[in-house]
């Protein structure tokens, strides 16, 4: 018998104060049986970062051809796709053939181990941005996770705040790799 994913239910207040956005959003998140938590966590952080009443999170691993996260605009035509881990070179280009932007979130401890081999190659995709996420912070993130969260985020000069409604905190710095 397959495993089945477990459900979460999330409550997440955004102020990102570099982008002057406001908001609350409520999500269902399933975590894959491959998936860790932590992993479903910095899909919330990654959500939190690009925050937008039309963002939402994919079918994720179910789906191959989709990313984690992405945004249509009001025609239905892709603005952003968001990609989490070391997503392979092609999928990335493919990616950027169909958003106006793409947007991967590292959290690896030596992303340039994925990167260096494929930079030359996405030099082209200017839509392209790989974002790195320290994996000794992101770790944190595991000790926020109940069946439902109601969590509260802070953003400003990339960093972000993470509590939950107990007062435990994450905290993780956002480097800009490309």
């Amino acid at each position: 018998m397959a495993l089945k994913s477990v459900v979460y239910k999330a409550e997440l207040d955004v102020s990102d104060l570099d982008r002057n956005y406001y908001a609350s959003h409520a999500f269902t998140l399933a975590c894959h049986p491959s998936e860790t938590e932590t992993r479903m966590m910095i899909g919330l952080v990654a959500f939190a970062l690009n925050a937008h009443e039309r963002l939402g999170f994919s079918r994720g691993l179910a789906e191959p051809d989709e990313p984690e996260l992405w945004q249509r605009d009001l025609s239905g035509d892709l603005e952003l796709w968001i990609e989490l881990g070391h997503p392979d070179e092609r999928r990335l280009a493919k990616a950027c053939g169909r958003s106006r932007s793409v947007i991967v979130y590292t959290y690896s401890a030596s992303p340039e181990l994925w990167w260096n081999p494929i930079a030359g190659r996405l030099r082209r995709c200017g839509n392209l941005a790989v974002r790195r996420l320290d994996p000794s912070q992101t770790r944190s993130l595991s000790g926020l996770v109940k069946r439902s969260m109601r969590l509260s985020c802070t953003i400003q000069d990339g960093e972000v705040w993470l509590r939950d409604e107990n007062g435990q905190e994450a905290r993780i710095e956002v480097g800009t790799i490309k």
